[in-house]
């Protein structure tokens, strides 16, 4: 069971932090509160699985056309009637075309890049707009329950953080699974004293938002161009 975060406006409602939801905090004492409902066992974050609905069912139709189409043609060859005329020159190009033929190697080609395109489908989790979150503790029912955060969510409770610093005149947030890049133009204050705010302030509030595994963050601070 997996629960998402849906996009909210800047300043929205801040839940509890015993409920282990992603919301920034504005102080210490909402942070502390937010490690302290967290689990922190230890145990490796666990990303979220797509179904891959769309790739299965394509894939699934395609077989099931060719086998079937194939198995016709043999019933119908065994049955006493002559084989359909793809198939007959099908097996007539695979005998007589040697290995090293263009069109051998353009069709080993596309089948060996189907075959890796569906193997990284099937082995990689997908939904990378989805950041796993840590599950609560000292709350019954939630053992079996998992929360994501939207990455574009997180995206813009930090740029709302970055916003409330002194001196930032704008700010842009990119949230990744690794790393999460703030840009931000300073019209007045030290640039320098600028960046130290942002560090702290984005650091506090990526704690808060409760990610199994927290990227890195890096700050870049800047003067708005002139003109």
């Amino acid at each position: 069971m997996s629960a998402n975060t849906s996009r909210q406006p800047p300043g929205a409602g801040r839940l509890p932090s015993d409920t282990g939801q992603a919301t920034p905090s504005a102080d210490n004492a909402h942070v502390a509160g937010t490690r302290a409902a967290i689990d922190t066992s230890g145990r490796p974050p666990r990303r979220f699985w797509s179904a891959r609905r769309i790739p299965a069912a394509l894939a699934a139709l395609l077989s099931a056309a060719a086998i079937g189409l194939l198995l016709y043609d043999v019933v119908s060859v065994r049955a006493g009637q002559s084989a359909m005329r793809w198939r007959r020159r099908l097996a007539e190009e695979l005998s007589t075309r040697p290995l090293d033929d263009i069109w051998m190697i353009v069709g080993a080609a596309l089948a060996m890049t189907l075959g890796l395109w569906l193997f990284i489908l099937a082995v990689t989790p997908g939904r990378r707009r989805l950041l796993p979150m840590r599950q609560p503790t000292g709350t019954p029912g939630t053992q079996e329950v998992r929360a994501g955060l939207d990455r574009r969510a997180a995206a813009l409770i930090l740029r709302d953080r970055a916003m409330q610093v002194p001196g930032v005149q704008s700010a842009q947030v990119a949230v990744g699974h690794r790393k999460i890049k703030a840009r931000a133009q300073a019209h007045f204050r030290d640039l320098e004293e600028v960046r130290t705010d942002l560090n702290h302030t984005l650091g506090e509030a990526v704690t808060g938002l409760g990610l199994t595994r927290p990227p890195t963050l890096s700050v870049h601070v800047r003067r708005p161009k002139k003109g």
